[in-house]
């Protein structure tokens, strides 16, 4: 799930036919920001990718341990037991495509929609090499044992890992803006006391209206915006400030949500509450930062909307011209799949966020080394 800015023009489109143009897109639209909900952080995905790490370890020692001289598991010995070694690659490598399938559907839908991208090269390519090493298989079963050799089912796997290694790190660098959101959130009291014709009564934000009085003692924090009535305090406003030091409000003042009161009584006027006041604020402008690319990720978005119908370009002439010029068709397909899969710009998509990540705790370290000093 993601978030996207739109701006439009209310006189020309409505809520409907922007629905219509996400669904057109292929994306299935979840309706306009409403709140900023924060999702626990699941360890699903950590589980998930570390089963998939030890079986790209085990797919690669299968397919190629045999080529660097490393000890050959009998039952899965390519020229002695080719069957048993092509239904465990096959095998594998459909636990990758589940595993990556999602990268496969976002490839052909951007296809379909004429807006190719790096998931596309990788689902061509991907379903390439399986096609032609099922074909492979075929030939070896009914008698071209040479061919066993020539399976590419640990190409489409790796592919595969790779792009969801990239997705992982990139996955890392939004767990942190989301505990830090977290974090933010929980600044905030989850109730307050109001004041409704000189009775007291303990509400949650939800209940707070603008233009209700709410109450504030000591020791507890200030629960929406708002504008002092009645009494004085000191407050530490430091997590918007940034200064330790607490500051002395009285009638008039205004009075920020989440800053702690630590040595009056007052009783102030709501005014900014829910998604208008002023954590919410800074919890939406995170979110909406967190959401948009950097630079260089753009950069790498753009060289992938030229590179990618290029290669596919360039992979079709070759195919054809392999087959013109008197080649049998399974040399023209594997430089097909050859041309496919050695283009696909997996460094695109692992080293740009594993850049960004190095670069945020390069400049985590440097600023803390500044504070320091």
């Amino acid at each position: 799930m993601a978030n996207a800015t739109i701006e439009y023009d209310e006189n020309v489109l409505d809520i409907d036919k922007l629905n219509e143009f996400v669904k057109n897109a292929g994306f299935k639209s979840l309706g306009e920001f409403k709140e900023i909900k924060i999702e626990e952080k699941s360890k699903k995905e950590k589980i998930k990718f570390i089963v998939f790490t030890i079986l790209a370890v085990v797919l690669m020692y299968i397919s190629m341990g045999h080529m660097v001289n490393l000890p050959v598991i009998p039952f899965l010995d390519p020229h002695a037991n080719s069957t048993n070694y092509m239904i465990a690659l096959l095998v594998l490598t459909i636990s990758f495509v589940v595993y990556g399938f999602d990268i496969l559907k976002n490839g052909y839908k951007n296809l379909i929609h004429r807006t190719p991208n790096m998931d596309t090269l990788v689902g061509i390519g991907v379903v390439a090499s399986i096609a032609y090493s099922l074909y492979n298989m075929y030939q070896v079963f009914i008698g071209n044992h040479h061919q066993v050799m020539d399976l590419y089912f640990e190409s489409a796997s790796i592919v595969i890992y790779f792009i969801k290694l990239g997705r992982y790190i990139d996955g890392i660098s939004k767990d942190k803006t989301k505990e830090a959101i977290q974090k933010l959130v929980k600044i905030t009291p989850n109730t307050a006391v109001v004041k409704i014709d000189g009775v007291e009564k303990t509400v949650t934000l939800d209940e707070i209206n603008k233009g209700d009085i709410v109450i504030s003692r000591a020791g507890e924090k200030i629960a929406v915006d708002g504008e002092i009535v009645q009494g004085m305090a000191h407050f530490d406003e430091s997590f918007i400030t940034g200064e330790s030091k607490p500051v002395g409000k009285q009638k008039g003042e205004k009075v920020i949500a989440g800053s702690m009161n630590y040595d009056g009584y007052i009783e102030y006027k709501a005014e900014r509450i829910g998604k208008d006041s002023t954590v919410s604020e800074i919890v939406r402008l995170v979110v909406e930062a967190s959401n948009t690319k950097a630079p260089i990720a753009k950069v790498a978005d753009k060289v992938s909307g030229y590179f990618v119908p290029t290669v596919i370009v360039i992979a079709i002439i070759t195919f054809i011209a392999y087959l013109l010029i008197g080649q049998s068709f399974g040399v023209a397909i594997s430089t097909f799949v050859t041309i496919l899969v050695v283009a696909c710009p997996c460094s695109l998509g692992l080293a740009t966020p594993l850049a960004i990540v190095i670069s945020e705790g390069v400049c985590a370290t440097n600023r803390n080394t500044y504070k320091e000093k």
